[in-house]
């Protein structure tokens, strides 16, 4: 009675994100810890995505709570103009991890807000307009962030984008747009591409570029190693600005503090938030170089949010950067990037339907075809839930065997806490390999 109580209390009184609202059948969350999640049935579900790819430290880590608490004993709101020792703090360990010359941030209150000031602020700095970003990329759900990113969940709101956001192609190795083998027969068009655009709206009208640290939601579409360095070149070349969206990628997740570090890149401005404090609590950030920063030492800056810097959320902040260290959790992260890219293989070999894996750390991503040799995907780009075949069989079958993981489109997400264990990346590969079957079973031979 308990559990239909809560279910029945939420589908009746609040709304469900990017879902209709009939027919939703969530998970009736009891408690979590480590790498699983438990319903109120007692079932355990195997969280290979880490929430939203940012639970990264695992669930129920007492450490945060203690933290937070202790913060709120203390103290659990003073506006952005009044400082406590956990901003200071939390700061000061920001500056230490970024690469670079990144040394002071501007804290928000999670990705998306953090996307809308990295823009303002580009545009504040430089004095110029246009905002360059990629068209298969996810960078939020506000106005500004949801048009800069080119995801098709912003399309029932594209009367009202924001204006001066241009879209690129992606260096999608493994649907190259325009038209090459692979990353080892390439010119680089991609970045011929890059260049062109910006010559034609004009260097003098562009701002920043705005890219992914690495790719996660719209496929995990791997960078050619030196992409993002020739990238870095063109924004010197034009005297433009290089923003890193770090909000998935960041603290860990692939195996570098953040994404760019993979690269050798530093950005002109990194925006994380996620795993900052691996969701226990809300809390985004813009980190900036110190040229940007000294810009607005006799220049007033014109951003603010009443929670910025919010003392409750950095103090979980500086423990969860802790607890990172602590538990040796970027270390882990590599050993088991390694383990599961091997583990794959081994699934490879056995279903057909999995046409490419693309990991970096643990920012994974299966694409799931119909024919390894047409690349044809198993549901096609922003697929309606009548085109989703056998993919929502495949959905079902994750979740009717205790996981939770995203299944979009073609596309099966692997992004597990970074705590995780061999054996337990073990199990949610043979859960996955039990739902590849309704995949095979739609796989069409040459």
């Amino acid at each position: 009675m308990e559990r239909q109580e809560i279910l029945q209390n939420s589908l009746d009184y609040t709304l469900f994100s990017w879902s209709k609202q009939t027919g939703l059948d969530p998970i009736v969350v009891d408690y979590a810890k480590g790498v699983y999640v438990y319903d109120k049935n007692g079932k355990k579900y195997l969280d290979f995505s880490s929430g939203l790819m940012n639970v990264n430290i695992g669930h129920g880590n007492q450490r945060v709570t203690d933290a937070v608490i202790k913060q709120m004993q203390a103290v659990s709101y003073v506006t952005p103009a009044c400082i406590t020792e956990a901003r200071g703090d939390l700061g000061k360990k920001l500056a230490e991890i970024s690469p670079g010359n990144l040394q002071k941030t501007l804290f928000t209150v999670c990705g998306a807000t953090s996307i809308d000031n990295a823009i303002k602020l580009a545009r504040l700095y430089t004095g110029r307009h246009k905002i360059i970003t990629k068209y298969r990329a996810y960078h939020g759900a506000t106005y500004g962030a949801m048009t800069a990113g080119g995801d098709p969940r912003k399309l029932a709101h594209d009367t009202q984008q924001i204006p001066n956001i241009i879209h690129i192609e992606d260096p999608y190795c493994y649907r190259c747009p325009f038209g090459q083998k692979d990353m080892n027969h390439c010119q680089r068009e991609c970045i011929q591409h890059l260049e062109r655009v910006i010559q034609f709206e004009g260097p003098e009208n562009v701002a920043a570029i705005l890219m992914e640290g690495e790719s996660g939601s719209s496929g995990c579409i791997k960078y050619p190693p030196d992409y993002l360095p020739k990238v870095r070149a063109l924004c010197d070349k034009y005297g433009i600005l290089f923003i890193a969206d770090e909000v998935m990628s960041g603290f860990g997740r692939t195996g570098q503090w953040f994404g760019v570090d993979n690269y050798g890149v530093v950005p002109d401005i990194i925006v994380t938030a996620k795993g900052l404090t691996a969701g226990y609590l809300p809390l985004g950030a813009v980190i900036v170089s110190d040229k940007i920063a000294n810009h607005f030492n006799d220049i007033p800056l014109m951003l603010g949010l009443t929670y910025s810097a919010h003392p409750v959320s950095c103090a979980a902040g500086v423990e969860t950067l802790q607890i990172y260290e602590d538990e040796n959790l970027i270390e882990n992260t590599r050993k088991m990037e390694k383990y599961l890219n091997q583990q794959i293989e081994k699934l490879r070999a056995k279903h057909p339907s999995i046409g490419d894996w693309r990991n970096t750390g643990l920012l994974g991503c299966l694409e799931i075809v119909k024919n390894r040799e047409t690349k044809e995907p198993m549901a096609p780009f922003n697929a309606t839930p009548s085109q989703m075949g056998a993919m929502a069989k495949v959905a079902a079958k994750i979740k009717e065997l205790g996981m939770y993981t995203f299944v979009r489109w073609n596309y099966i997400f692997i992004a597990p806490p970074l705590c995780i264990t061999p054996e337990q990346i073990d199990e949610g590969l043979a859960i996955i390999s039990e739902a590849l079957l309704f995949a095979d079973a739609a796989y069409e031979v040459s």
